[in-house]
């Protein structure tokens, strides 16, 4: 499984997971020029070495209109006849970029979470929230750029270490705050996290929101065979070196992800109520849904309700759970889940285009049609399931 590990001892933020992800590319000079080349108004990116701890790496600037972030006049040039501060300002500026509509469907949903988080930290609708420090031109470049890499660099799975936060306070537009930010601090909810003596803001909203929204997991270096390694160097200088590390290589399938499980029994709810609460729960992220028929108390026949996702969504899940259903209370618990690496293919057949599913782990290979294609072209032929699986077998 094609896997990558964020190593986040210092933190993290959007030109350092970029840096450290452009590090992973065999042809670095080809992909700067392709994000010179998106049509942001104003903005050009630039690599160059540099040295944290006597480790070697890559720092990634955003210039806008030629000046970079905490130059004295970088403010100036990025605001004058660019408002972009709103959630609809962003997505106006994604709209008018070259980019592939996964890479935009991912910058998207990483504000998205910013201004969730924003709107639950300054209690104002979403849509009235400001980005102030993230809304500026330099953190859509940041956000764009790791979404494009992500893409490119196309991993199976993507484990990420517990995050550094750093100490201390923070300057910001709304003055003197902890640290973790506010912002910072309800994006890493669920995530594991750890302080220390380094004083300083070393995970910003940015860096945050792009590791949630990327992370399969988070936890401790897998065994892998890496094939690369990349260090993204922030500008600051601390006693330890302050960079993001990336390892990119290749683990066994079936490697264990920790998952909650949360469950839940009713005994008042219709089959249409359940059906529609499962439905929700799938859409709202859950990895799985099922239920069990269940006795409860006074010999009532009940349904135990079961979901599976992944420990960042689980507040999203028991929203949901309570908000779908009649129960009153729920279980949570921690628990493994031992999966195969996958993919799907597609076959150009006499049939038309058919899926396969294909999964491979634990030395087990397996495949299997979709459900889909192969109920199309059962009722185009007028036969069962089983024939449409013969003839495509035998094609």
């Amino acid at each position: 499984m094609k896997t990558l590990y964020i190593d986040c001892g210092m933190g993290a933020a959007g030109d350092m997971l970029t840096a450290a992800l452009l590090e992973l590319l065999p042809d670095r000079e080809a992909f700067l020029a392709r994000l010179n080349g998106l049509g942001i108004p104003g903005v050009t990116y630039e690599a160059e070495s540099a040295v944290k701890c006597g480790i070697r790496g890559t720092h990634v600037s955003v210039r806008i209109h030629g000046a970079e972030e905490g130059d004295p006049h970088h403010g100036h040039h990025h605001h004058d006849g660019h408002p972009h501060t709103g959630l609809h300002d962003i997505e106006h500026i994604l709209s008018h970029l070259a980019l592939p509509e996964a890479v935009r469907s991912h910058a998207l949903a990483v504000y998205e979470s910013i201004a969730e988080a924003e709107s639950h930290v300054h209690g104002v609708p979403v849509k009235e929230i400001h980005f102030h420090e993230v809304g500026s031109l330099d953190a859509v470049a940041d956000v764009v750029a790791a979404c494009l890499l992500m893409d490119a660099i196309a991993p199976d799975e993507v484990v990420v270490s517990p995050v550094h936060v750093g100490s201390g306070q923070v300057h910001c537009a709304h003055g003197v705050l902890p640290v973790p930010a506010p912002a910072t601090a309800y994006l890493l909810r669920d995530v594991p996290i750890y302080g220390g003596e380094i004083r300083g803001e070393l995970c910003t909203p940015t860096g945050a929101a792009l590791l949630r929204h990327f992370a399969t997991r988070f936890g401790p270096l897998p065994v892998m065979r890496t094939t690369a390694i990349g260090y993204g160097m922030g500008k600051k200088d601390f006693p330890a070196a302050n960079c993001v590390r990336a390892l990119l290589g290749e683990t066994e399938g079936g490697s264990g992800d920790v998952v909650a499980e949360l469950s839940c029994n009713v005994d008042d709810m219709t089959a249409e109520e359940i059906g529609f609460a499962m439905e929700r729960l799938l859409e709202g992220g859950a990895l799985d849904v099922f239920t069990i028929p269940v006795g409860m108390k006074k010999n009532r026949p009940g349904t135990l309700i079961r979901v599976l996702c992944a420990p960042a969504d689980k507040e999203r899940l028991i929203d949901l759970l309570f908000r779908h259903t009649t129960t009153l209370g729920l279980r949570e618990n921690l628990t493994t889940r031992h999966v195969q690496r996958r993919r799907i293919e597609t076959l150009d057949t006499p049939l038309g285009p058919v899926r396969v599913k294909r999964s491979a782990g634990h030395g087990v290979s397996l495949s299997k049609f979709e459900y889909e294609d192969l109920a199309r072209i059962a009722r185009d032929n007028d036969i069962s399931l089983a024939e449409a699986r013969r003839l495509l077998e035998n094609t």
